[in-house]
Formats: C-alpha cells, sequence, structure tokens
C-alpha cells in the first residue's frame, strides 16, 4: 500500500473523513489501476465511465472499505461532463484529486475514416477535458489545495500518421497542462501530466488497430504506468513518462527528432496491415 503521508498528506487515521478523488475512465485500463491506487492510499472515490463496467469497478472497491460512486455518463457531451460534477458536488465535499483520464483514439487514414468518429474523439480527449478541468481546477484554486492529473501521451510529442486526430488531441492536452502549470505556480495547486507509451489496454482493438504493428508489438503494464503517473502527481511533477525504458527513450527521441521523421516512423507503425508485413 502507498504511504499517503510520502507525499505530504495525513493518513486516513488522522482524518475524521477520507480525502475524495475523481477519476474518469475507471472502468479498464490505466483508469482502473489508478482507481486502485487511490483506495490503496485511503482516498474515496467517485469514479466515471460511459459503460456498466464501471458499477462493477465501484463494487470491487467498496470491498475496501471505501466509499465509491460510480457515475455512468457520456462525456463526449457537455451534459454528461456536468451530470459528473454535479454528482461532486452533492457530496458537499471538496475533491483532494482528479484524475482526467478518459479518452479514445480511431486508426485508419483521415480521408477514410468516419468523421463522426473524429469529431468523437476530440470532444472526449479535448472537450471534455477542458470542461471538467474548467470546474475543478476553479474549486481546487479557490481552496488552494488540490491536485490534479492529466493523461496525456508520448503521442502528443509526434505527429500521428494514421491517428492523426487522436494525436493531434493528445498535443493538446500536453501544451493544455503545461500552460496550467504555469498558470498556477504560485498555487498550492499542481497539474501533471501523464504521458504513457503503448500501454497493454483495450485501446488498440476498440481503435481497431488490431492488423497494426503497433497493436501487435509488446506494450507497457497499465498497473506500472498508473503508479508512476499516481505517484508523480502525488508528488506535484510536472509530467510522468511512463512506464518502461523503452517508452522513455521513445520519448527522448522525440524531442530531437525532426517532426518529418516522427510522421513517417508513425506511419511505419500505425498503417493498416502493417502488423501482418514482415
Amino acid at each position: 500500500m502507498l504511504d499517503s503521508s510520502a507525499y505530504g498528506y495525513p493518513t486516513r487515521m488522522a482524518h475524521a473523513q477520507a480525502r475524495l478523488a475523481l477519476i474518469t475512465g475507471a472502468s479498464s485500463g490505466i483508469g482502473h489501476e489508478l482507481a486502485e491506487l487511490f483506495v490503496a492510499d485511503g482516498f474515496d472515490l467517485i469514479i466515471c465511465a460511459e459503460d456498466f463496467a464501471v458499477d462493477d469497478v465501484a463494487d470491487r472497491l467498496r470491498a475496501r472499505g471505501r466509499e465509491v460512486t460510480s457515475v455512468r455518463a457520456d462525456l463526449r457531451t457537455a451534459e454528461g461532463v456536468e451530470a459528473l460534477y454535479a454528482a461532486v458536488q452533492s457530496t458537499g465535499r471538496p475533491l483532494a484529486a482528479a484524475a482526467l483520464n478518459a479518452g479514445i483514439g480511431h486508426g485508419g487514414a483521415f480521408v477514410d475514416t468516419d468523421l463522426a468518429e473524429d469529431l468523437s474523439i476530440i470532444d472526449l480527449n479535448v472537450r471534455s477535458t477542458v470542461h471538467l478541468a474548467k470546474l475543478v481546477l476553479r474549486d481546487m484554486v479557490e481552496r488552494d489545495s488540490g491536485r490534479l492529473l492529466i493523461t496525456s501521451s508520448i503521442a502528443s510529442m509526434m505527429p500521428g500518421s494514421f491517428q492523426a486526430t487522436y494525436n493531434a488531441s493528445k498535443s493538446f492536452l500536453q501544451s493544455f497542462a503545461e500552460a496550467l502549470q504555469n498558470e498556477l505556480k504560485e498555487s498550492a495547486v499542481s497539474v501533471t501530466s501523464l504521458m504513457p507509451g503503448p500501454t497493454e489496454t483495450n485501446f488498440f482493438h476498440r481503435a481497431e488497430m488490431d492488423d497494426t504493428r503497433m497493436g501487435r508489438m509488446s506494450k507497457d503494464d497499465p498497473a506500472e504506468v498508473a503508479r508512476q503517473g499516481y505517484e508523480a502527481m502525488m508528488s506535484g511533477e510536472a509530467r510522468s513518462v511512463a512506464a518502461s525504458a523503452m517508452t522513455r527513450i521513445m520519448a527522448g527521441a522525440s524531442m530531437i527528432t525532426p517532426d518529418a521523421v516522427k510522421a513517417a516512423l508513425h506511419r511505419v507503425l500505425a498503417a493498416p496491415g502493417s502488423g501482418s508485413k514482415s
């Protein structure tokens, strides 16, 4: 179990009421693993996803003695975001932390993908994150206390051939997080970007990228990605490039590689059918 006192927070026994955290995209993958870490560290939770699996996750976490509220909402809509934040406000408790992790992607050439799919990526990855961050941060800044985690990606550092909209959405989130860090540097509110590499989740299957080299390559453990991101957030660090040494090497190389070269390399990994090529 993580020791909350190591991150400047008192333990559960020092509080009559546990700290409260919000996690989006919590029904699987990195979001689910983040929820596990928060609970292990003594947090009560509000977790959100649009599928019924989020209710099962909440049941399992409650069995560990924490107060967990699940909210099924489509965060691609303003109504879904407002409904989620209304659930936060209904507790009458401040958020000590929030992990804005919900996101989707889709593979394929931009001219071939459905416009609705591209706009859905923008609505969830970008619009919902901005909307929720506005609501969450205004409250945290007013209290001068709180920690915010935004799940970006090392994809934010490269043009995403055959994932054009997804990579662009992550570039937005990375820039957004870094701007907020500067704006809030004189406050006690911290903003951390989590930058995973390819991670072993359902992301690539949902994105219809099973036949790509990226879809078939070895990937990072979502539990380790979440752990590194969680610890970075609790320490108030600006970013966490997680989780493996290879992911960190990829991120480092991206900082010195020309964009045209990165786009060409991404094409090799993400082009439809590339996983079946020798």
